[in-house]
């Protein structure tokens, strides 16, 4: 995937809810810039990813950015994608693998990840290494919420974790 010698590549692509942007090494998928109302606020955040502005590179994504717009637009899409989870703790990578299982439509508490992760009292610092998740829809952290029902948080804002819950209960 993506151009030799180590060089991250990227692509900006427009959806119903705003420009998104993907990241990637020759290892996988390193960034998914969640919807954002201009082009040049998705492209900030590309950079910040360390990206160089010239290696825009749309093709090297494959299909991915239409199963996005068919995600946001409420179809049932799967994400099964290499990913490049360099720069993640172990823990953290544990933590975004379990999550990743969690299947389309359905919520688990962050007890739940801590759980499966055979440290059930580990709850908060799921909530921490997610809330660092490079990667949201992809890995599905939206589709994590507190035991008690209520959301939690999402480094996009609650606006779009509710968002993108509603649209999945909604085309189940």
């Amino acid at each position: 995937m993506l151009k030799k010698g180590g060089e991250l590549t990227f692509a900006l692509f427009d959806t119903c809810l705003g420009w998104m942007g993907l990241v990637g090494s020759p290892g996988g998928l390193r960034n998914v810039i969640l919807p954002q109302k201009s082009k040049e606020t998705a492209l900030a955040q590309v950079i910040s990813c360390d990206c160089d502005i010239e290696n825009h590179d749309l093709a090297s994504f494959g299909d991915l950015p239409d199963r996005l717009r068919r995600y946001l637009e409420g179809a049932p899409e799967d994400f099964t994608d290499k990913l490049d989870l360099n720069g993640a703790t172990c823990f953290q990578e544990r933590v975004l693998r379990v999550t990743r299982a969690i299947p389309y439509g359905e919520t688990r508490s962050y007890r739940w990840v801590a759980s499966k992760l055979g440290l059930p009292r580990a709850a908060r610092a799921v909530g921490q290494a997610l809330a660092k998740n490079p990667l949201p829809i992809v890995v599905p952290c939206h589709r994590v919420i507190a035991s008690n029902g209520s959301l939690g948080g999402f480094s996009g804002g609650l606006e779009i974790k509710e968002y993108l819950l509603r649209l999945e209960r909604a085309h189940l």
